[in-house]
């Protein structure tokens, strides 16, 4: 009879089990993960998806399955629907308002036609490229429409390499234009007559940053889009902090760069700077002495540097050739693994 009972209570507590783990999950606060932002998009879905020349859709007629079907945009931007004489004009079009047009036309053969269509496929917009001085290149897949600014900030934003001008290269045509489109106004526009040359605009980085709406277009699917790095400048040998610089809008004076470095250390040998300059195309270098103490007491004109400029300061010693080698070799070894780096697929809900 003991064992009876203990048998039925452990029962009665196994059945009591999932209803207490239910009332704890509903007291007890759970603690997850974050989701990832992409998640976030996922199930936001695509609202007012235009369609064009290769997307895919899905038809399916209530109790009427010679209708049902995969119909796909031609080149012409219709779709064909079985048994129905006229194709159905899809390009720039919700598949909402596609599906009106199917129910009209289904009504000739049907009484109170019930269909169902939805997107399967997405191919008419090939994905945009981002890359140059920005933090995170990337080939985003835009399945809306998106500014400029949107794709920079998509791809991590524009970096302190950045110079001072983004190029948009124009692969594909405009599809589906809307009023605002041309609200933008680019700084330069080059349309050549070699049919091997893309279109491309000049935009102003400075410009988009202070908000100005015609820095920041729309970008059409298949753009190319390069954010210019600004020309760099090295400074190397008995500075404070040897590093590179950048030459952005405007000109960069050899005062200034140095004061840019935290200035020459004690041992500085200042009345024997040598600039390193390449010689046009050539590749050659020319060495160029500059009395930098003159500079400073204003009784020499100050210099403008140029574009992959390499400051040496000597010091006391007279030698620094070991460190600039070392440092030269760093810079190309680190452009070479930037460089080697595959770039990711994002994708615009």
């Amino acid at each position: 009879m003991r064992v009876r009972s203990l048998l039925l209570a452990l029962a009665l507590c196994a059945a009591a089990a999932p209803a207490l783990a239910q009332d704890g999950a509903a007291s007890v606060p759970q603690v997850s993960a974050p989701a990832s932002a992409g998640a976030a998009m996922d199930v936001m879905g695509i609202k007012k998806y235009l369609l064009g020349p290769g997307d895919q859709l899905d038809l399916r007629v209530f109790n009427e399955p010679q209708f049902n079907g995969v119909l796909q945009v031609n080149d012409e931007g219709n779709v064909e629907v079985p048994f129905v004489d006229q194709p159905i004009p899809a390009r720039c079009r919700t598949d909402r308002e596609i599906k009106g047009d199917i129910v009209a036309a289904l009504a000739k053969f049907l009484n109170k036609p019930q269909v169902s269509l939805r997107v399967t496929e997405m191919r008419s917009r090939p994905p945009a490229v981002v890359f140059g001085a920005v933090r995170s290149p990337s080939r985003v897949q835009m399945q809306r429409r998106a500014r400029l600014l949107e794709l920079l900030a998509t791809s991590g934003g524009v970096t302190e390499a950045a110079g001072g001008d983004i190029q948009i290269f124009h692969t594909e045509p405009l599809m589906c234009p809307e009023p605002g489109d041309e609200d933008a106004r680019p700084l330069a526009s080059l349309v050549s007559d070699d049919p091997t040359q893309l279109p491309y605009e000049v935009y102003s980085i400075t410009d988009l940053k202070l908000g100005k709406e015609e820095a920041n277009p729309m970008i059409r699917p298949g753009d190319i889009v390069i954010v210019q790095e600004a020309k760099p400048v090295y400074l190397v040998g008995a500075v404070v902090s040897p590093q590179g610089l950048y030459i952005r809008e405007g000109s960069l004076q050899l005062l200034q760069a140095i004061a840019m470095v935290g200035g020459l250390r004690k041992e500085a040998k200042a009345s024997e700077v040598i600039i390193h300059r390449r010689k046009g195309r050539t590749g050659e270098v020319e060495r160029v002495l500059v009395n930098f103490s003159d500079i400073r007491k204003q009784k020499a004109q100050d210099i403008a540097l140029q574009p992959y400029d390499v400051i040496e300061v000597p010091d006391g010693s007279g030698g620094v050739k070991g460190k600039l080698n070392d440092y030269l070799k760093a810079i190309i070894g680190g452009s070479v693994m930037t460089l080697g780096q595959s770039i990711p697929t994002r994708v615009l809900y």
